[in-house]
Order: C-alpha cells, then structure tokens, then sequence
C-alpha cells in the first residue's frame, strides 16, 4: 500500500528526523511573529510547520503499522496539506509587498490574498478529499479513481496558480525597475518571494510527476515492480524533493523574516521618492464583495477612471514615525 500510494516502503530512521526538522522552524516562525508583531502577516508559517510535523510523525508511525489504513490516510492528508498553507503565506506577502509600493501595484493588494486564496481553497478541498478516497483500498474502485482524478486536478490547477503568481510579482518588480523604485528592503523581499516560489514549484512539478506515474500503473498479475517508475519505486525522491524542499522553504522564510523588509502596518507606503516611508490611510475598495472576485484588476474602474479618485499615495507628506 505504501509502495504505490506514496512512493515507496518509509525508512524509519530518515523519517525519525523528518518530523523534528519542522519544529525548530514552527519555533522560529512563532518567536519571529511574536518580535516583529506580524501574526497577521505571516500568521501561517508556524500553523505550516505544524502540518508538516504532524504528517510526518504519521507518516513514521505508519512505517510501523503498514496495514492501519487510518494511520496511512492521516499522514498521506497531512503531508499533501501542508504546502497550499506555504502558498497562501507568500500571496499574503505579495499582498504585503503591493500595499508597501500600491503605485505601481497591477491589481487591488487585498485581491491577491482573495483571488489566489479562493483557488487555493478549492485546490485544498481537492487534495483533501482525493488523498482520502485515493488512498483508502476499502472504497469502491469508482471512488478510489475519483480520488485519484481530484488529486491530478488540484496538482494541475496548483501548477498554473503558481507560475500565474510569479508573473504578477514579476510584472509589479518590473513597473518598479523601470521606475527605477527598487530600494534594498523592497529587492530582498522580492527575491526571497521568488526563491519560495520556485521550491513549492518544484515541489508540485515532482507531486504531478509522481502522480501521474501512480496512476498510469495497470495493476495485474505477474506485474513486475521494476516496471514501475523509479520516481515512485524509490524513497529518495519523496525525501529531495518533497521534505528536503518544504524545509528549505521553511528555513528560508524564518532567515528571510518577510516582516523584516516590511512595516508591520499595511497602511505605510513608500513615498515615490523610494526613500520615504508615509503612513496613509490605506488602500480600500468599495465594491461589492463579488465584484472584487471577478474582476480584481478593476478594470471597470479604469475604465470609468474610478482608480484616479483612490490614488492616496499623491500629496502624502506625512512621514512614518
């Protein structure tokens, strides 16, 4: 059951270090929130780091139990569970970062976290829901290829939500360079962003991949494991590219403290000056609650030249303390 479902036999003893890798990160992203007063912020990098200790004590209890399928659901839903949490913080930190530079911001700094947010909900109610159908062999094979389906959609439609965020961060950072606004604290966050979103992508890309494999498997007879993809016959695989990576991601955002490059205030911006830091009155927008969902860039109010009416940042004079 493990073989097929997440990629291999657990070794026991790489899994007894996986579990308490995440901890000291849970420790470091919650002091960090406590000093820099960012739990709005970055509020779940440490709920992240929980996730994933939880999946991998299950998944190390489970490397002694092979046939408690309860055991094997919960580890295979936590560990699949985890990094749409990662990604949610990064849309929380560009949000961030388009609120500190709303000028040149391509969309309302509040649509990010709304926008990606609401994809990201689906896609979660998708792994969660496909890794359990998918993964208890007590189902109906109809349910079981319906998890299986659901797993290969949330993997997909995760693919394209995370190459769709990079482009918006790197649209905004390239408005930014060509206005020549692009002071040190704004460039680390960006690239500490970039760096974050590149690991869950590989990430992900190695989740499709050994899905796919997974469900390409003619289960039969006489059927010859050496015939199965290494990347699913192998464990080393899930250790590179699934814990090793999130624990990079991990350590990275608690070394790179996104609230280190930014007010802990979502009402202080950068004056255009990109030296300058005024406090205002915030960015707010109006619409109706279903307008900002499906039209986020508010091209309406571009349209109409409702955005010209919104422009804060012009006449600020008043400094941050």
């Amino acid at each position: 059951m493990y073989l097929v479902a997440s990629g291999s036999m657990p070794q026991t003893k790489v899994h007894q270090l996986l579990g308490p890798s995440f901890s000291p990160s849970r420790v470091l992203s919650t002091s960090g929130n406590a000093h820099y007063k960012a739990w709005k912020f970055t509020g779940l990098l440490p709920w992240a780091a929980l996730v994933f200790t939880a999946g991998y004590i299950m998944r190390e209890i489970g490397a002694y139990h092979y046939g408690n399928v309860d055991i094997f659901i919960s580890s295979i839903c936590l560990v699949y569970a985890a990094p749409p949490f990662c990604e949610l913080a990064n849309y929380i930190i560009l949000g961030r970062i388009l609120y500190y530079v709303p000028y040149h911001s391509p969309i309302h700094p509040g649509r990010v976290l709304t926008t990606f947010g609401a994809i990201s909900g689906i896609v979660e109610a998708l792994n969660g829901n496909g890794a359990s159908y998918s993964s208890n062999a007590d189902l109906p094979e109809s349910k079981q290829q319906m998890g299986r389906n659901l797993l290969k959609a949330a993997l997909v439609i995760q693919l394209g939500i995370i190459t769709s965020f990079v482009m918006l961060a790197v649209y905004f950072h390239r408005r930014c360079y060509k206005a020549n606004l692009l002071p040190d604290n704004l460039k680390a966050i960006l690239y500490t962003l970039y760096a974050s979103s590149a690991l869950i992508m590989v990430r992900t890309i190695y989740r499709t991949v050994e899905y796919f494999s997974v469900a390409a498997i003619q289960f039969r007879p006489g059927l010859d494991p050496m015939s199965i993809s290494p990347i699913i016959r192998y464990e080393w695989f899930f250790w590179v590219f699934e814990a090793l990576i999130m624990i990079t991601n991990s350590v990275l955002l608690n070394f790179r403290h996104p609230a280190r490059f930014l007010p802990s205030s979502n009402k202080v911006f950068l004056a255009e000056d990109g030296v300058t830091e005024v406090m205002g009155p915030g960015y707010a927008d109006k619409r109706n609650f279903l307008f900002t969902i499906f039209d986020p860039f508010d091209l309406i109010g571009l349209i109409r030249g409702r955005d010209k009416k919104t422009r804060y940042w012009e006449g600020q004079e008043e400094s941050n303390p």
